[in-house]
């Protein structure tokens, strides 16, 4: 979840709102790579959900990350809610799960650099006061009832409002895991070319990285549980956005999309004010119920873009959202794939051949298919495991043409980082296939096993 927005001035055009997208447009050379992904915290005596508050607490580890590694600290109100530096933060799911947003960076060898840092960092604070972390879609054994809630009054409000659009979106917040990368795009026709090709190849990702067959003790009849959850969340802010396929898709599109969702907040004063099921389009005309007479500035509409949930989505950069959390070799595997995939030219004109016959159908179809079935799941003729090899060769040709070598140079490009997925692809088998045979075998049906076996 993002942190209020900043800096942004009143809008006085409606033209203002495109252009806040457009203005993240970047030459090709100023493209960067930025990695977020989030991980469970528990106590190891209970594997329990580690509380905000105490000696072993999401308190305590922002606290001690803060002390020992020069973090600075973000505050709501009295509670400390997050951390900065050198262009990245560490923030705080609603149910307490830790979340790295990485800095925009240049390379997957960075990216994965910096995912190791940050893992040995946590593990050093962690492992004194008793708390293990655990990358996983969905957490395994745990109910609503015993998630501990954050400090932030986004949360609240969107707690309250879960359950009147949708039956799964507290499991959403304060239950699942994902991991996600940020990219850039040079214009609004690179865009729309990349938001296609991202939407289209969404349901890839979460086959290959599905991880999440488990809920609350017992296999949930899905190998990305997490990616069955938004589709029962809020249809007006999810989805696979068939608009975007559509002629006249631009800029100016994607903001009339955003201006339909039903508003959550606006944040004031370091408050946030409720303006549940509100419209932004009346926010524009100084008509928004929970603030009559103001109009909103570029803040507030940073702010409204956080809070659209769709598979892939643009701010000032595309987001890719379609992977469920997991083991450290797919936190770097994630955007490796997508950059493959997108930032060579070559690459991203062969990926969009791969789907662009797909219809809306088929879209969505292997959206569910790859969250029962993971790369065994099939739609309208295309079977995942197949799509996949597709899409991972693509991929490989992309990082291979990037030739950007780490190692001081004895690592020739980023292609090795895709080795993960493609053992995948060879065996037909996800992490949660993997989760499944363990807990079928060797774990006897039970799910303790999970947390000494597959934290980091």
């Amino acid at each position: 979840m993002s942190i209020p927005q900043s800096g942004g001035g009143p809008i006085e055009r409606y033209e203002q709102l495109a252009e806040y997208l457009e203005s993240g447009c970047k030459p090709k050379d100023a493209w960067r790579i930025g990695t977020e992904h989030e991980k469970f915290g528990y106590c190891k005596d209970t594997l329990k959900p580690i509380p905000y508050e105490g000696e072993r607490s999401v308190k305590a580890m922002l606290e001690g990350l803060q002390d020992r590694f020069g973090w600075e600290p973000v505050f709501e109100q009295e509670h400390i809610i997050g951390l900065e530096l050198n262009g990245a933060n560490i923030s705080l799911e609603p149910g307490g799960q830790l979340e790295l947003s990485g800095a925009p960076l240049t390379s997957i060898h960075e990216t994965c650099d910096e995912v190791n840092e940050h893992l040995r960092e946590v593990k050093s604070v962690a492992d004194e006061i008793g708390v293990g972390f655990i990358g996983l879609g969905v957490a395994p054994t745990w109910t609503d009832e015993e998630m501990p809630q954050m400090p932030k009054g986004r949360y609240r409000l969107m707690t309250d409002y879960m359950d009147k659009v949708g039956a799964l979106g507290k499991q959403m917040m304060y239950r699942t895991c994902t991991v996600q990368v940020n990219l850039d795009f040079a214009s609004e026709a690179d865009m729309v070319q990349k938001l296609r090709v991202a939407l289209a190849l969404q349901p890839v990702a979460t086959a290959l990285f599905a991880n999440s067959p488990f809920l609350e003790g017992k296999p949930n009849g899905h190998k990305s549980w997490r990616s069955r959850i938004w589709r029962d969340l809020d249809p007006a802010r999810t989805g696979m956005l068939p608009f975007v396929f559509e002629d006249g898709m631009g800029f100016e599109r994607y903001v009339d999309y955003a201006l339909d969702v039903p508003m959550y907040f606006v944040y004031r004063d370091g408050k946030y004010i409720n303006a549940l099921g509100q419209s932004f389009r009346d926010f524009l005309k100084g008509e928004l119920p929970a603030l009559p007479g103001e109009k909103p500035t570029l803040s507030d509409w940073a702010d409204h873009l956080t809070t659209i949930f769709p598979e892939a989505r643009i701010k000032k950069y595309m987001e890719m959202r379609g992977a469920d959390g997991g083991p450290w070799r797919r936190l770097c595997a994630l955007p490796a794939l997508w950059v493959g995939l997108t930032y060579d030219q070559e690459a991203l004109d062969a990926a969009w051949d791969l789907v662009k016959g797909f219809d809306a159908d088929t879209r969505e179809g292997l959206r569910v298919a790859a969250s029962v079935d993971g790369l065994q799941g099939e739609s309208h003729g295309v079977r995942l495991q197949d799509l996949a090899r597709e899409t991972v060769q693509i991929a490989q040709q992309g990082l291979a043409s990037r030739a950007i070598p780490g190692a001081g140079g004895l690592i020739p490009d980023e292609t090795h980082f895709l080795n993960a997925l493609q053992e995948s692809i060879d065996s037909g088998r996800t992490p949660a296939d993997e989760l499944l045979a363990r807990y079928n075998g060797d774990w006897g049906g039970r799910l303790k096993p999970i947390f000494a076996e597959f934290s980091y």
